[in-house]
């Protein structure tokens, strides 16, 4: 695969631009989709059969990680879990009653913030509750999973949140380089990380991820490398190597990290190339952006077939299912509406006491936001597109529709990133590189000219 890109093509790409976890993004949500518009929407979906997802956000964390742009709190005292949770309890009750009891819940994450901040029993608490207001279910094809902070567990403990039923953990690992670790302030042990890996290939755990971070302070070729190759030894199933976004006007946290110690525009390029290249040439499968997986993967089995979805956690094999957000910041997917909870823990306890569901902002789609959002789900998670279709599914002329954007994308035709197959679009290998830049040429929310785009929240394409 030919990834190598030229600095004065780097250039002309590296701008802001979404990720594309949604479509339209959180920035195009606003007030006027607040908890009756979201509750209208979830009847219309809640009485039908199909699996759905549920997301629990858990903000707290004992000290900030420098580069972090989660939405969390950060408190040493464990009890403050307390009043947050009996918001939750009853945000839960109010969210499970809109919803079929029937329907199964195939998907659970926890998220955060670090969700190993509760307790075993508060988890057990959680789970109970779910359980009293929504399916959860035991059956193999369940995806129940916990994303953990090495530092805060030990292999007893991960024994203890399999038998409460989690089957999938990711680890946030970001990078074992000593100097990097420092400079991000997030200190771990690299045996104790392997350890918890080893421990949970021991308890049968289904899929173990690691989340790493290129572009962070003092990382070099040579650093990352060795943090790949440790990586690469233990085996786990997946792997997320997430691009910084430095956004310190957003998230003060960032503010601690000096400037002057990230690498480059073209120094991140490299690091990227050097991820996906080690990747796979170690047998993991680029499943596109910054997700890679072992060949016999689910993701990898969903992209092979067509059904490889993104959403709010990132790459999914689960097709278009209801997502319902529970806690302060979540955002919730159900039909063709978006809706986020309070960004506040002050704000979101007083939605939740007035008795209502937490929803502050969204957006319902309109057909047309539906069709892009497709077209972009399909460039983000196939790497091609099938005019025709597009023709069956929505009774359009692709062509016609999107006139203005196939003219606009022959500039990425001309350098390499795109190949037009008569009725069809597919990114090359160096597109995929820059597949958000593809599939902002598909985005109508996107400001028209340059100057407006670096004003909007955006991390760069690189």
């Amino acid at each position: 695969m030919a990834h190598s890109i030229d600095e004065v093509l780097l250039s002309r790409y590296d701008r802001p631009g979404p990720r594309y976890t949604s479509y339209p993004t959180a920035v195009q949500f606003h007030a006027g989709m607040d908890a009756a518009s979201y509750e209208q929407a979830a009847r219309r979906s809640g009485a039908v059969q199909q699996p759905m997802s549920l997301y629990i956000h858990v903000p707290f964390c004992e000290s900030p990680c420098f580069y972090c742009g989660c939405t969390k709190v950060i408190t040493r005292d464990h009890t403050s879990a307390r009043r947050y949770l009996t918001h939750l309890f009853a945000e839960t009750e109010r969210q499970g009653a809109l919803f079929a009891p029937q329907r199964p819940v195939d998907q659970l994450h926890f998220g955060g913030g670090t969700p190993t901040f509760l307790s075993d029993r508060e988890i057990l608490e959680v789970l109970k509750h779910l359980a009293r207001h929504f399916s959860i279910h035991a059956r193999p094809e369940r995806e129940y999973s916990i994303e953990i902070d090495p530092r805060t567990v030990s292999v007893d403990r991960l024994r203890t949140l399999v038998e409460l039923g989690f089957n999938r953990i990711s680890l946030g690992v970001q990078d074992f380089d000593p100097a990097v670790q420092r400079a991000v302030n997030r200190v771990q042990d690299e045996e104790h990380v392997l350890s918890l890996i080893g421990g949970a290939r021991d308890l049968s755990i289904d899929s173990i991820s690691i989340d790493l971070i290129y572009g962070l302070p003092n990382q070099t070729i040579g650093s990352y490398s060795r943090t790949l190759d440790t990586v690469i030894a233990a085996r786990p199933d997946r792997i997320s190597a997430y691009s910084y976004a430095h956004l310190p006007q957003l998230f003060k946290p960032q503010k601690q990290i000096k400037e002057c110690d990230l690498p480059t525009a073209a120094a991140k390029l490299e690091l990227l190339v050097l991820i996906i290249e080690k990747l796979t040439a170690a047998g993991y499968v680029y499943v596109g952006m910054d997700h890679f997986a072992l060949p016999d993967d689910e993701l990898v089995r969903a992209q092979r077939a067509g059904t490889l979805q993104r959403n709010f956690q990132g790459y999914s094999t689960y097709a278009d299912c209801d997502l319902v957000a529970l806690g302060v910041s979540g955002i919730s997917k159900v039909g063709d509406v978006y809706a986020q909870n309070a960004r506040t823990l002050k704000e979101y306890y007083r939605l939740i006491d007035l008795g209502t569901l937490a929803i502050q902002r969204g957006i319902a789609l309109n057909e047309d936001d539906r069709i892009r959002r497709q077209v972009i789900q399909r460039l983000m998670c196939s790497a091609r597109i099938d005019f025709a279709q597009f023709d069956a599914d929505y009774k359009i002329d692709f062509e016609n529709y999107f006139s203005r954007e196939l003219i606009a994308l022959e500039p990425l035709v001309i350098d390499g990133l795109v190949v037009r197959n008569g009725r069809s679009i597919e990114m090359t290998a160096r597109g995929r590189l820059l597949m958000r830049n593809v599939a902002m040429v598909f985005d109508a929310y996107l400001p028209a000219n340059s100057d407006a785009a670096v004003r909007t929240p955006f991390s760069r394409a690189v």
